[in-house]
This record gives C-alpha cells, structure tokens and sequence, in this order.
C-alpha cells in the first residue's frame, strides 16, 4: 500500500499502541459538562459581538445555521467516536477511513485549531478579568493587558496567567479536572441564565429593525450572515473535545454519544436564547465592539451590579474551555506520537495518567500565541482548523457506511447521507465565506505541514516500520 494511502485497522484500535493507555476514569456527565465547558465560553460571552457587527440582529440566523452544521457535525462524531474510542479525534477516524496523508492534513489542521482556541479564549477571558478589576477600581496598565496590536501594548499577561493556571490543574489529572471543570460549569450557565432573566423583561422588537441590514452573504462576501456564521461556529465547536477522551471514558460505547449530542442541544438552545435577548435589550451597535458584551448590555441597562457579576462569573468559567481544549489538543497529539508521526516521546504517560511533557509544551505554544495576537484573528484561524476536521469527519462517516455497511455501531447518525452532506457542504461555505487572510494562512500552515510529513513523519510512522497493523 503507498505510504500516503496506509490505514489504520479499525480492529487493532482498542490495543495500547505505544506506551501506557490512560486511565478511564469518565463518566457520560463528566463528558457533557466537557462539552459544555467547551461550548459556552468565548463565543457567546464575546464574539456574539463581532457576529452582530457583521449581520445585524439576523445574527440570529448566522447561530441557527452554525448550530445546524455543527449538529450534524456531532451526529457523525458521534458515530465514529463510539466505533474507535482512542485518543485522536477526527484524526484518528481519517487515519482509519481516508489513510494517512488526508489524516495528517486533519491532524495538522487540529493543532491549529486547539491551539488558537486556547489563545483565543485566554484573550476573551482577559478581557473579561480586566474590566472585572476595572470594576473594582483596580486599573491594569495598558502595556500589560493587550498584544503590540493595540498601541502602547505589548503583552496580554492576564491570558498568559490563566493558560499557566489552568495547565496546572490538567497535571493534576483527568478526573480531578474533569470534576472541577463540571462545578465552574454550572457557575457559567447559571450566569447565562440570570442575563436572560435580567435582559428578557427589557425586550423591544425594534431593536431588530433592520433585520439583515448587510444581507445574507455568499462565498468570499466577508460580510451578511454567513461571514457572520463563519465567526460564529467559534462559539459551538467543542464538542469535539469529547471525542478525544474517548480512551478514558468508562463506557465509551454509551457515554460519549450521550456527551456529545447532550452538550449541542443544550448550548443551541441556550445561545438561540442569550443571543435574542442581547439583541432586545440594546441596538446591536451599542455593543458590537465590545470585549465584554453581556456585561456591557447589562450596565447600560441600568443593572450596574448584575454586568459586574456576570463578568466575575465569566472570569471564573471561561477557563473550563481553555482546560477542555487544552486537554484536547494533548490528547491530539498523543494520537500522532503513537503513530510515529510526531515523535514518540510525546506520548509519555505520568503516574496521574496524563500526558505531561505534550501538556506543557501545548501551554508553551498557546500562550505565546495568546500574549500578543488579536482575538478575532485567533478565533478567525482556529475556525478554518476546525471546519477541515468537520469536513473530514462528514466524510468519514459517508465513505464508512459505504465501505464498510455491516460493522456493527452503537451509535447510528440517523440519515447518514443528509447529515455528512449537512457537514461538508457547510463547512466549505463557511470556510469560504472566511477572511481571505485567513485562509491564505491555512494554507500556509497546511503547506508547512505537508514538509514535515514528506521529510520526516511518513518515514516515522508506525505503519511504516508495521505494516500488519494497518487496514
């Protein structure tokens, strides 16, 4: 078979590979509280802002239509996650279905996408904590609390502090984490729903008026809904996280469709629900530029003491997405050492369970990338990462069926054929209606990444050096 062809044998995957299998210590809540962890954060507590700006109040469209894509997206994760429970993502099941080469291109394609996550996220987090302490009167110098892109800027240390924290908290280990993280999510959700509370009596239906004051969109339209629904899948993509604790979930064959679908119906109806009260309170321009929308609508609202809440609140809970990507990205990258196509030393398993030396030296890379870029750009980049995965993972699930109709699943997308289509088709839009930067960027990483693959991964890899393991 041509090395760029190899694939993984679905029938091998629940052997330990190379090195130590982590601990399964999960249960199907600990995986919904990771979905949602991840969901609801930087998204909806700050990019509905941008979103606005881009769509107006038909922003709400732009949600429903990245829910939807997202939703499907899930369904086939959901699928294929069940059918090979290892450490690996949509990497894994490409490795599987499509061969090596598209796998590593996925792969490649979610370094990108979890490590601008985390950044991004660090970034919204801080400026949430800044405005916080600005509350409280403590005022940040400027140098300190931003990248060099904002004059007088020169490091974002707020967001570099947080990726440091809560890397500490990921060294821990996986359960205890994973029990953290489900508390700081009811905190952020209870606070989503006391903005609704607060907001919703304040509705006014003008406020929606004009509609879609700059249209629907198309491809390469970098403005209307669409461009608005390329930002916006920021703000539900997560739920692939779940998907790489596959390995140490008790009952994978359960839980993690249970995780992974639990998680995308609560936070669709929970964005649908904070995004139109956002909207009926205050005209979109009177917060689209703000780091801290929620907050901002609140304080001009009168409800003072309600804004400063629920930007404690989001200082408090944001950091479960940077842990629940954090956690994803080590996980992606323990995939690819097992497989040779990173170097093995990665994949060295600590006492606790965990992936120390790729955990620390993600934390290194994100939060370089966190102290001196822009959060729409970080959030811009990591999209495109992500809708190659999705496109991958739709595709997977159709080839699959096709391929292989018999193997059993516990876990069946319903109309397979519409929901991979669903995926991919909506996933090209959306990457098509991205900034033409940040495509021209993805590009650029994936083209780096093909020279390390031809120079050294495809001679690394596993499969190479045992061919009977392959499909």
């Amino acid at each position: 078979m041509a090395f760029w062809n190899r694939r993984k044998s679905i029938d091998l995957m629940q052997g330990a590979g190379d090195g130590p299998r982590l601990k399964a210590t999960l249960s199907w809540y600990h995986l919904i509280a990771l979905g949602v962890g991840a969901i609801v954060g930087t998204g909806i507590l700050t990019l509905i802002g941008v979103g606005a700006g881009l769509a107006g109040p038909a922003v709400m469209i732009s949600f429903a239509l990245a829910g939807l894509v997202c939703a499907c997206a899930a369904l086939a994760y959901a699928e294929l996650s069940t059918m090979m429970p290892q450490a690996g993502s949509a990497y894994t099941y490409s490795y599987a279905v499509l061969g090596e080469l598209l796998a590593w291109i996925v792969g490649w394609s979610l370094i990108l996408e979890y490590s601008l996550v985390v950044s991004a996220v660090a970034v919204g987090w801080s400026g949430y904590a800044v405005g916080f302490l600005t509350g409280l009167g403590i005022d940040l110098p400027t140098a300190l609390t931003v990248g060099p892109h904002v004059a007088g800027g020169v490091v974002n240390l707020p967001a570099v502090f947080i990726i440091a924290v809560v890397t500490g908290l990921l060294l821990l280990g996986t359960r205890e984490s994973a029990t953290l993280n489900a508390i700081l999510v009811i905190i952020k959700v209870a606070a989503l729903i006391a903005f609704v509370a607060i907001a919703l009596p304040a509705f006014d239906s003008a406020n929606f008026t004009p509609f879609m004051p700059n249209g629907f969109g198309a491809p390469f339209v970098q403005t209307g809904v669409m461009a608005a629904a390329a930002i916006i899948f920021f703000a539900f993509y997560g739920f692939d996280a779940i998907s790489t604790a596959a390995e140490e979930t008790k009952r994978p064959e359960r839980d993690l469709a249970i995780g992974i679908v639990g998680s995308m119906l609560i936070c669709t109806a929970l964005y649908l629900v904070v995004a139109a009260s956002a909207i009926g309170a205050r005209p979109v321009e009177s917060f689209a530029e703000s780091p801290e929308p929620l907050a901002l609508v609140l304080r001009e609202m009168g409800q003072g003491t309600a804004a400063q809440w629920i930007a404690a609140s989001a200082v408090i809970a944001l950091p479960t997405v940077l842990l629940a990507f954090l956690f994803g990205q080590s996980r992606i990258f323990l995939g690819m050492a097992r497989d040779g196509l990173l170097p093995t030393g990665l994949a060295k398993i600590s006492g606790r369970g965990v992936p120390v030396v790729v955990t620390v030296f993600t934390a290194i890379v994100v939060a370089a990338l966190a102290g001196i870029m822009r959060l729409d750009e970080l959030a811009s980049l990591a999209n495109a990462g992500t809708l190659a995965a999705f496109t991958a993972v739709g595709i997977c699930l159709i080839v699959l069926r096709l391929r292989d109709p018999d193997r059993p699943r516990k876990f069946k997308a319903p109309l397979f054929w519409l929901v991979g289509a669903i995926t991919i088709i909506g996933c090209v839009v959306f990457f098509l209606s991205l900034q033409a930067r940040t495509q021209f960027w993805f590009l650029v990483w994936n083209g780096a990444g093909l020279l390390v693959y031809f120079l050294w991964s495809a001679r690394n890899a596993r499969l190479a050096k045992a061919p009977q393991e392959a499909a």
